[in-house]
């Protein structure tokens, strides 16, 4: 070949690759520009960033979105039409306490309001604004209310199974003043609030330093640096620089569940928002209660120790709360999701355990597992007074995994 056509070969070979070069940089870089700004939006006492969890949604779409779904994800929010589940229509607006006193429920222009009634006054004897919705509205919700810097809860609360306006749980059957919010009341319903109080008691919380709802950060830590690292490595399909419930230990794994549904906990020295998942929750506080005593474990808000104590756990290695839940997924009333679980463990069994009871009742009941091995029973402690009637308790499925007889079933 002559050499003057070897030269342009090779030239041309040369302009090719530094096209081709170019141009994947380009489109590279392209790519990394449509990438949402790492903002944080809080920031942690320990220093931890937290960011928006619309940013996660980059790269992991539909399991946030399916999170935005859960009643984790919707236990904090901002008061508003969408999020108040309580009825403003006039027959369904009021809470009656007693003989003499009520709240109204009143929608105005600035947004939401309680206000207590005497009598047939006319005029409100107070008005107090709704600012925070607190709870998913599964069981039912209570509402805040800011005055400067202090949280307060207002007396009147919505009960899902009724649908109507109650007496929040523990109130008086009079008009009574709004009740201070610690950090401990916020601390199972929100990813991190800043208590600028002074003490853990204190009700004072930084207005914006705040993650509304149960959210990514509150389960895998600060994610800011994992996001960084895959937005300039787009092709990197393992997760870095992230915790993985994985890599962590049985009980580790149980106590970042724990915090929240381990009943009444003793509060040592540090705060509410110190425990990070990760950390074994007995070194931040202790039981307030007997563990041994089942009578003391009540169905609301102790499922971890419930379950601690049934057969299924302690025959098991493995078994934690993601054994069976979807942390990412709203799974409430999926029966058939949850009873595929237990089929699943109890077919490998060496001795497979098979029901005993009559195969057309189960057949009728859709082979429901857990409505007869984990029936919704009344709780002892979560109590409310719906309109000026008696107290009833509020049912919750027990995570003590047994035998029942017919009368607890749901």
């Amino acid at each position: 070949m002559p050499k003057r056509g070897f030269y342009l070969i090779s030239i041309s070979i040369v302009i090719i690759f530094t096209l081709v070069y170019f141009l994947l940089k380009r489109e590279n870089k392209r790519n990394t520009d449509e990438y949402v700004a790492i903002t944080p939006i809080a920031v942690h006492h320990n220093g931890m960033k937290f960011i928006d969890s619309k940013i996660c949604m980059q790269c992991h779409q539909q399991i946030v979105e399916n999170h935005y779904k859960t009643a984790h994800f919707n236990s904090f929010q901002i008061a508003n039409k969408n999020t108040i589940k309580g009825s403003f229509l006039e027959d369904k607006n009021r809470l009656i306490l007693n003989d003499k006193e009520s709240i109204k429920m009143v929608e105005k222009d600035s947004g939401y309001y309680q206000e207590a009634r005497i009598g047939k006054q006319d005029r409100p004897f107070y008005s107090a604004k709704m600012d925070i919705v607190i709870g998913s509205g599964t069981k039912g919700q209570s509402y805040l209310m800011r005055h400067q810097d202090q949280l307060f809860q207002l007396q009147a609360s919505y009960f899902t199974p009724t649908d109507s306006w109650i007496n929040s749980p523990g109130a008086v059957k009079k008009l009574a003043p709004a009740r201070p919010v610690i950090e401990r009341c916020l601390e199972c319903h929100t990813t991190y609030a800043q208590n600028v109080s002074g003490n853990k008691n204190g009700n004072r919380f930084h207005k914006t330093n705040i993650v509304y709802g149960i959210d990514c950060q509150r389960c895998h830590g600060e994610v800011s640096e994992h996001v960084k690292y895959h937005q300039l490595h787009p092709e990197e399909t393992i997760g870095q620089n992230i915790m993985k419930y994985n890599s962590l230990s049985r009980q580790q794994r149980l106590d970042a569940c724990g915090l929240c549904h381990s009943g009444l906990r003793k509060q040592f020295s540090k705060g509410a928002f110190d425990f990070n998942a990760g950390d074994i929750l007995d070194n931040l506080s202790s039981p307030d209660y007997d563990e041994n005593d089942l009578g003391n474990l009540d169905v609301h808000g102790n499922q971890y120790g419930l379950l601690k104590a049934s057969t299924c756990f302690q025959k098991s290695n493995n078994l934690d709360c993601t054994t069976c839940h979807n942390p990412h997924k709203k799974e409430r009333g999926n029966h058939a999701s949850f009873n595929q679980k237990c089929v699943a463990c109890h077919s490998k069994m060496s001795n497979p355990i098979a029901c005993g009871e009559d195969q057309l009742q189960i057949q009728e009941m859709g082979n429901n597992c857990i409505q007869c091995h984990m029936p919704l029973i009344d709780s002892k402690t979560m109590k409310v007074q719906v309109s000026n009637k008696d107290e009833i308790s509020v049912k919750v499925r027990t995570h003590l995994i047994g035998l029942y007889n017919e009368q607890n079933l749901e």
